[in-house]
């Protein structure tokens, strides 16, 4: 066997005649920028779908809300305790006398409110493919809202990293233009009936729109008393 100094192929490998090696990453610049740039268009196109979709569901959630309103004839009646929205509204020292109607339409605001702070949290917690909404998915979802941040100092930095790191994709305020970042999630798949469960001292269930016979969406909204154990994601 004559010696030679070209290198020999490894035990394994086989070229054919006339063949180049293959690489396992293209050595061409340009096809790499292009795969990054496939990427990138198919994660901001994801973005954009789960944003309007978001959207949706907001719009659709307010658009209850202002139907129950409107179909209220009595209003004094509400989830919140009366005493504990007084004792708020009075935190104001300026406030000196309060009207018999005013504690029932701030509690019906603190209830619309918590109600759509949980939707957002629950999309985050979607987003990440849990079922459990943790205090964290209220930080981002906190962090990700322009109109909610001045409660980000209600929440430690650890607790707003996720959000912060993250563009501010999870519903922006009403009427403004989404779609404006992208960011790579990789799609889930949409579970119908799908619910979410908020440990502490009262368990809250909500549930996503479903139709109804009449062919109008509905939301449903449980209270559930506290459990000692509770699964894991």
């Amino acid at each position: 066997m004559v010696p030679t100094s070209q290198p020999q192929p490894a035990m394994g490998d086989v070229t054919p005649a006339g063949s180049q090696p293959t690489q396992l990453f293209p050595g061409n610049p340009a096809q790499l920028s292009a795969q990054e740039q496939l990427m990138y268009e198919q994660s901001r196109e994801y973005q954009q779908q789960l944003q309007q979709q978001q959207q949706r569901q907001l719009q659709q959630f307010w658009a209850e809300q202002r139907s129950e309103i409107e179909q209220a004839t009595d209003i004094k009646n509400h989830p919140l305790p009366p005493t504990r929205i007084r004792k708020i509204m009075k935190a104001d020292e300026d406030v000196r006398m309060i009207s018999a109607e005013a504690p029932a339409l701030f509690a019906k605001a603190c209830e619309m409110f918590t109600l759509e702070m949980t939707m957002r949290s629950w999309m985050v917690t979607k987003e990440d493919k849990r079922r459990l909404l943790q205090r964290s998915d209220i930080a981002a979802a906190v962090a990700r809202t322009d109109i909610y941040d001045f409660l980000l100092d209600l929440f430690t930095s650890e607790e707003t990293e996720q959000g912060v790191l993250l563009p501010r994709t999870g519903q922006q305020p009403m009427g403004t233009q989404a779609g404006a970042y992208p960011y790579y999630y990789a799609p889930e798949q949409q579970v119908a009936g799908a619910s979410m469960v908020y440990g502490g001292p009262s368990t809250y269930v909500w549930q996503e729109p479903q139709v109804q016979e009449q062919g109008h969406p509905s939301s449903t909204y449980v209270w559930q008393e506290p459990q000692q154990q509770q699964e894991g994601p």
